[in-house]
């Protein structure tokens, strides 16, 4: 690996700019993975690298030393010391290692077929990344991020995401009104109060648009009188609402239940 010591090295000037930067992420048109698992999940989905970058004390970990030996040969590796690496790491406790890859192109603006999750302005990076995560467990294949929520594809919600982006079609800046004309399902908000049905009564096993709202506003009105169901997670006395990114983990995964649920009680197949 190539050692760099310099802070004034033109790549440390870029990896740090990467790291702090939305706009120089945008004109680069890169952006950071930042440690082990993120980096072994990109390697995992084939994903596309540009450039490694480990600090000393990370090239000397057994893990980190087994995933530069899965990389591609070929692929520029550079390592700075320990204090160097502190400065380019996009979080507070440095991982040892760092890969740059270049900001995908945007998914084809395909008809949506089956559930489908929508983010409006969503601004918290880790909720952010929680709920891509949680969608790809869930195994629901497309994102919608409406314009106000954080860049999808800055180091601290891909770290969060966990390699969720790696298997997710993540479509920034969407409009989203335009894009569920025609959805084949219902398209269902979370909402307290009354005139919501609780979620654990509600029929899921279809495709469904989930629509969830920013930490503090919740949906902007245009989407929320989209929506043609408002569900209700029941809460113990006292409670009155979850995270959004807790919100969404227990709507998808109850509706990954019933779905299971249906997929085992079906009959037998005669062939």
């Amino acid at each position: 690996m190539k050692p760099i010591s310099s802070r004034d090295n033109p790549l440390v000037k870029r990896l740090r700019a990467l790291a702090t930067s939305a706009r120089e992420r945008r004109k680069h048109g890169e952006t950071l993975l930042d440690g082990a698992h993120l980096l072994a999940a990109a390697l995992d989905a084939g994903w596309p690298l540009k450039q490694l970058v480990a600090s000393e004390g990370g090239a000397a970990r057994a893990e980190i030393v087994a995933l530069l030996a899965r990389a591609p040969v070929a692929l520029p590796r550079v390592v700075l010391p320990d204090a160097l690496f502190a400065h380019v790491s996009p979080v507070d406790a440095p991982s040892g290692v760092l890969a740059v890859i270049e900001l995908p192109a945007a998914p084809p603006a395909r008809a949506l077929e089956d559930s489908v999750v929508v983010l409006d302005g969503v601004q918290d990076p880790g909720n952010l990344g929680t709920i891509l995560r949680t969608a790809a467990a869930a195994g629901v294949h497309d994102a919608l991020l409406t314009e106000g929520c954080a860049q999808a594809w800055s180091p601290r919600v891909l770290r969060a995401g966990m390699g969720a982006h790696f298997v997710l079609r993540i479509h920034e800046h969407a409009d989203a009104l335009a894009r569920l004309a025609g959805f084949p399902g219902p398209k269902i908000a979370t909402a307290l109060g009354t005139g919501a049905r609780v979620l654990y009564d509600t029929d899921l096993d279809r495709p469904v648009a989930w629509l969830f709202g920013a930490e503090g506003q919740g949906l902007s009105p245009a989407l929320l009188a989209a929506a043609e169901l408002r569900v209700l997670i029941p809460m113990a006395p006292g409670i009155e609402s979850l995270n959004v990114g807790a919100a969404a983990a227990v709507c998808l995964f109850e509706q990954a239940r019933q779905r299971a649920a249906w997929q085992t009680s079906r009959p037998p197949h005669d062939d």
